[in-house]
């Protein structure tokens, strides 16, 4: 069961389309998941699309049975409509193609969201193995991260923000267990050291890279721009 979710802010930027596409992408791929989120963002989609309703249309006044939207011919409704009923066209629906991506012998599907999303070549270490997804935003890096049985990410905390999103199996850290569907947001506060019993595959997005903070494993902190 889905225990991790967005916040509310974070969702409500969704909504408003206030988010970069890593972190929209995340948040579609979580609510196709979590009926409770898709839920909330429909409402809140509902909301927006009243208000911007009601804002459009104290702009719109009546004239001579013509609408006019200040001082603009607006559209005919309908002719608009009757236009659109009287067309013998028909528009056929097409089958969405699924994605799949592997490591090693282990093939997952991907969401929808990630179709049309280009993806880097992967790059292993140890029992990590990440793929980037090309989305050209700066400092924002979004990869697919899986970990192989047993395989365990050091204790770290982060210079930025995290998402971790987990798209198949689990993984668990000193706070629980976290499993398919869960969304993991986590900062400079957070400390923590993700071990996949089972293996998993996340899709992550990272502003700057992670910092290991335990004994030997502080070594490392010159590749954890691998993961980042």
């Amino acid at each position: 069961m889905i225990k991790h979710h967005p916040k509310f802010e974070l969702i409500q930027s969704f909504v408003n389309g206030d988010l970069p596409a890593s972190l929209s992408a995340g948040i579609s791929i979580h609510a196709s998941m979590c009926p409770t989120c898709q839920q909330k963002i429909s409402l809140l989609t509902d909301q927006v699309a009243e208000l911007n309703f009601d804002e459009s249309a104290t702009n719109i006044t009546h004239s001579g049975g013509d609408l006019v939207a200040e001082g603009i011919l607006a559209i005919n409704f309908d002719d608009m409509i009757n236009s659109i009923t009287d067309s013998d066209a028909i528009d056929v629906m097409q089958p969405v193609e699924t994605k799949t991506i592997s490591f090693k012998d282990k093939s997952y599907q991907l969401p929808s969201v990630l179709n049309n999303m280009m993806l880097g070549k992967t790059a292993h270490i140890g029992k990590l193995a990440r793929k980037r997804v090309q989305l050209d935003e700066n400092e924002i890096h979004t990869n697919l991260l899986h970990m192989e049985p047993s395989g365990s990410v050091p204790q770290h905390t982060h210079k930025g923000f995290e998402l971790t999103l987990l798209l198949e199996g689990s993984f668990h850290d000193e706070k629980g267990e976290y499993v398919k569907g869960d969304f993991i947001m986590l900062d400079g506060e957070h400390l923590h050291n993700p071990i996949s019993s089972s293996g998993c595959l996340c899709y992550t997005v990272a502003n700057d890279a992670m910092h290991f903070t335990q004994g030997i494993n502080k070594l490392l902190n010159p590749i954890g721009s691998f993961i980042y």
